[in-house]
């Protein structure tokens, strides 16, 4: 939540929404369940660095501001020729405060299986209530909470992109005849 305090404490007025923030941030994790699950190579590296996206945004205008932020996620996956899939997470699989979760999953040939890269988040007015962040409701005049969006746009250092063993030799190619979320497949027809 580090860019989300960028609006702690003030009362944003109604004409300066949406505020839009990207920061190459560093993470730092500990792991929770057993000892060296998924840490073989760099898939959960306990310190990694990521390009943050952060939204403040009107209530009206959350869910539409996630499906953007999700879709500048999925921008980034496509500028890499990267073959993912997007997962609206389920309510005990959301995270604590989270509305509504698109985790972006890429497909690791070395794994055979699509891993978690990049999660894009609607936590509604939950950060801002406990922020104090809030806007000027035009209509009432009042203060109210925003809402407020995270997403990661890539875990930098452990994307499979990164390493060229990931990528198969006949490469990517896209899928066209899968619905509104595009889903990419290697040129041997395996996804």
């Amino acid at each position: 939540m580090p860019v989300t305090n960028l609006v702690r404490d003030q009362i944003v007025e109604a004409a300066a929404l949406p505020l839009k923030y990207v920061a190459h941030t560093p993470c730092f994790r500990s792991e929770a369940g057993p000892p060296a699950k998924d840490t073989r190579g760099m898939i959960r590296q306990h310190q990694f660095e990521k390009v943050e996206m952060v939204q403040i945004v009107r209530p009206e205008d959350s869910y539409a501001a996630l499906e953007a932020l999700t879709g500048h996620a999925e921008a980034v996956l496509k500028a890499l020729e990267l073959p993912y899939r997007v997962v609206a997470l389920c309510a005990g699989d959301v995270g604590f405060g989270s509305a509504k979760t698109y985790d972006l999953e890429v497909w690791l040939p070395s794994q055979k299986r699509y891993r978690e890269i990049s999660s894009c988040s609607n936590f509604e007015s939950y950060q801002a209530r406990r922020l104090q962040a809030r806007w000027r409701n035009p209509a009432s005049g009042k203060p109210e909470p925003v809402h407020t969006l995270n997403g990661s746009g890539v875990a930098v250092g452990r994307h499979p992109g990164r390493d060229t063993r990931e990528l198969p030799a006949g490469g990517w190619k896209r899928d066209r005849a899968v619905g509104a979320r595009p889903v990419y497949e290697r040129g041997d027809g395996a996804r």
